[in-house]
């Protein structure tokens, strides 16, 4: 059985030095019989166009049965929010630092993707969140993210203050630096360095990490991944909410955001050997020593 005829590469818009590896990749998969198409912003990565397929970034999901991202953590996150609806299984190369989420190296190109086009592969499915807010009972906008949804300052040195509720049942009133809700996804990233707790990706689970709480016993909670996150602003300095590090979106006092399971997931490709708990030894520095006996 063939396996994913049809295959996405994208990059980081901007990016120009994952313009190599994207060359290495396509040369790759046309060796071995795979149509290529490039979404339009990662074409223009490249030194020349004249010999490569092209559609829009909207469109590349529908018509593609794989799609490789070729950049750091953040490249997949951007590819994620623009896949979420098609569907289609993601793959990622890491050009990036820490690599959570991409997660083949270019030198394992060869052997690791051609692993994957024969069929050898683990797949996840990894839950997303929508955040929408609200002002005076009207919608003002909404996002999407695969990481994490924060309430932060923006660019002032004061703390703020907001009311979280989780189902509709009150938790506290909290003055600090802000609030992260994140995915078992974004776990292992900014809401790691907040103190928050390593949630396994088969969770169907959310996180919520106060920033800098003004109270020592202000701490991380996990609450159930189907329930809605409401937040109330009620600090007059304005905070803005961001998802996945996106500019995200300027609240006032009396605001309300609300943070729920997004219904579309990410189809997460690993070549053959992935294993999570391997993953974070390598990329948090965890001790990999076995002590003698401790595998008895």
């Amino acid at each position: 059985m063939e396996w994913f005829r049809n295959i996405g590469l994208m990059g980081r818009p901007g990016n120009t030095a994952v313009a190599d590896t994207l060359l290495d990749v396509q040369r790759y998969l046309e060796g071995q019989g795979r149509r290529v198409l490039f979404d339009e912003d990662t074409a223009a990565l490249l030194p020349s166009r004249n010999d490569i397929q092209m559609c829009s970034r909207q469109s590349l999901g529908e018509a593609c049965d794989l799609v490789i991202v070729v950049g750091g953590d953040g490249s997949l996150l951007h590819a994620a929010r623009a896949l979420a609806r098609s569907n289609t299984p993601v793959l990622g190369i890491n050009r990036g630092r820490l690599g959570f989420l991409t997660d083949v190296a270019p030198s394992e190109l060869e052997d690791k993707l051609g692993a994957v086009l024969r069929g050898d592969f683990a797949e996840d499915k990894r839950f997303m969140l929508s955040a929408e807010v609200c002002r005076d009972g009207l919608v003002l906008g909404d996002m999407l993210a695969l990481n994490d949804v924060i309430l932060h300052t923006g660019k002032t040195v004061h703390m703020i203050e907001f009311e979280l509720y989780v189902e509709g049942e009150f938790v506290y009133r909290l003055r600090s630096d802000g609030l992260i809700v994140c995915t078992p996804t974004g776990s292992t990233a900014y809401a790691l360095s907040g103190g928050g707790p390593i949630l396994h990706p088969r969770l169907d689970a959310m996180g919520l990490v106060p920033m800098h709480p003004h109270t020592l016993s202000s701490r991380p909670i996990v609450v159930d991944g189907e329930s809605e996150i409401k937040i109330q602003v009620l600090s007059d300095i304005p905070p803005r909410v961001s998802a996945d590090g996106q500019p995200g979106q300027m609240l006032k006092a009396g605001d309300w955001v609300y943070v729920r399971k997004h219904p579309f997931k990410l189809r997460l490709i690993h070549p053959p050997g992935h294993d999570f708990y391997a993953a974070c030894r390598t990329k948090l520095g965890w001790s990999s020593h076995l002590s003698q006996g401790d595998n008895e």
